[in-house]
């Protein structure tokens, strides 16, 4: 921090500036300011990885609607989230703490409604947050069997198809993993992120020349920008109905992009830097996502046999279009295969940056006393690390992930709330910003002027649209085998955090708590 000179260091105007600003917002310095704007990018770029998103659920996309739905239906999702991000961003300028979208909420929502909205927003986007780990490196985990699937011949070939219990502990080998690295100080874990950053930009410069270049057949741009398929397997015929399905993909590949708020206290220069992370991630994965989901898309020629679980990946369509591209060129998937293994390291550092978030958070929400045993979760060590609410963080994904042994539907349930919670506790202080602080806002060097409310609106309205598509029916005639338990588990964390409000919180939680006394 500065030079010496005469034995004494020199101050950091800078950090300086971010220490005021923190306490006028009511806390004290405690994490360790080590990352540059560049830095705090990373991580939400990490985050929303377009090479975890964009494959994971790449299934999804192809079932409802197919190349149609998801070229076009991204261009639109990009650009409604961009309002979103938008908004956060200016409020993230406005209010640059860890605690984030629950702070905001408080500050927005007028004294009477403070605690109420900073309680139902904090336990939205944690719980979101703790799903969306668990989504991430359980998908790492499914990824690495379907490699060694195809590293050992195949489904039809002889391949080692790995039960549900091998596919638990190597996801369970994936979290301890995550949990050491963020252990490290913020200097070793920026340094995760930044490699998070280039790694989706490299791989997907690399995928994007590889795979068409290598395919013997490819998708002509008509296929890819008009083909809509309506053989779902699931006896949907309604295009519309499936074209709002299929932009599920789209959305679920652009969260975690406030993760770039949760490590504002210890980003330098927090109040640009913060939202022009949170900005930058979004344009950038939006641009990069969209030429990762063509050059997927043109080697994608036979849609039903790339979903039939009988073929040689098990029905997982992105693993089978690469192994079968490049078996058909050079007589051997192993190009195929290494291409996954790109992806599966994309999604590991994903995954790192998804812990580092949720601990923020986590220790954020607790130093506020909003989490049980929250003098527990919000110590900070001697490297200023909060180690003990990374390894809540960890546990806790551990225990949602046990609900894939049950069934497959339960853990869809479980995890189907990474997205909608927290797009869910990303509008809550929107909405705030737009009504009951429409004139009292002060916005911070990153505003949207006199645009703010009207983007803020759209974002609200986005927000609210894609809530109602996550809890339709994805199957007809419903059954228990394929019934869509997402607005059970929405509706589940909506209760029970009302339910607790009501019962007990109510009586001492008053919303963020100023731990400095000279506090704005």
């Amino acid at each position: 921090m500065g030079t010496v000179k005469a034995g004494l260091p020199l101050a950091d105007p800078a950090a300086d500036a971010d220490r005021a600003r923190l306490q006028q917002l009511g806390y004290k310095q405690e994490l360790k300011r080590g990352l540059s704007v560049v830095s705090n990018f990373a991580f939400s770029f990490a985050i929303i990885s377009v090479l975890t998103g964009v494959t994971t659920t790449y299934n999804t996309g192809l079932r409802y609607g197919g190349p149609a739905s998801m070229t076009l239906g991204w261009l639109v999702v990009a650009t409604f989230n961009g309002c979103v991000a938008l908004s956060m961003a200016e409020i993230c300028s406005a209010y640059p703490t860890s605690g984030g979208l629950y702070y905001w909420s408080a500050k927005l929502a007028g004294k009477d409604w403070a605690p109420l909205a900073s309680w139902v927003t904090g336990w939205f986007n944690i719980v979101g947050q703790w799903a969306c780990t668990t989504s991430v490196d359980f998908s790492l985990a499914q990824l690495v069997q379907v490699i060694i699937l195809l590293s050992t011949g195949g489904a039809n070939g002889g391949g080692y198809l790995a039960s549900k219990y091998v596919v638990l502990a190597i996801y369970t080998a994936i979290l301890i993993v995550h949990g050491l690295i963020n252990s490290l100080p913020i200097q070793w874990l920026s340094w995760f992120g930044q490699l998070g950053a280039f790694w989706n930009v490299a791989g997907v410069f690399v995928l994007v020349i590889l795979i068409p270049s290598v395919a013997k057949e490819r998708a002509s741009a008509e296929f890819i920008f008009t083909h809509f398929n309506t053989e779902n397997g699931m006896e949907i015929h309604s295009k519309p109905y499936i074209l709002a399905l299929g932009l599920l993909m789209s959305q679920y590949s652009s969260i975690g992009y406030d993760t770039s708020a949760h490590m504002t206290e210890e980003t330098k220069n927090a109040e640009w830097s913060g939202p022009m992370g949170i900005v930058s991630s979004v344009a950038l994965s939006s641009i990069f996502g969209w030429i990762y989901l063509l050059s997927l898309t043109s080697v994608v020629t036979d849609i039903p046999y790339l979903l039939d679980a009988s073929n040689d990946a098990g029905g997982y369509a992105i693993a089978q279009a690469l192994y079968t591209t490049f078996h058909r060129r050079y007589g051997s998937g192993v190009g195929g295969i290494a291409c996954l293994g790109v992806i599966a390291v994309a999604v590991f550092l994903c995954g790192t940056a998804c812990v580092t978030s949720n601990s923020r958070m986590g220790y954020a929400f607790s130093r506020d006393g909003a989490m049980p045993f929250s003098q527990i979760w919000h110590r900070v060590n001697k490297q200023e690390v909060p180690l003990n609410v990374v390894w809540l963080s960890v546990a806790v994904a551990f225990v949602m992930a046990l609900t894939s042994l049950g069934s497959q539907v339960a853990f869809q349930a479980m995890v189907s709330i990474a997205t909608l919670g927290l797009y869910i506790s990303y509008a809550l202080p929107i909405v705030f910003r737009v009504t009951t602080a429409r004139k009292s806002f002060v916005p911070g060097p990153f505003h949207l002027g006199k645009y703010g409310p009207l983007v803020g609106w759209v974002a609200v309205a986005w927000v609210s649209h894609v809530t109602v598509l996550f809890c339709l029916p994805v199957a007809y005639p419903v059954a228990e085998d394929n019934f869509n338990y997402t607005p059970v588990a929405v509706g589940g964390v909506l209760a029970l955090s009302l339910g607790a409000w009501v019962l007990h919180a109510r009586f001492w939680f008053r919303g963020p708590v100023t731990n400095v006394v000279d506090a704005a």
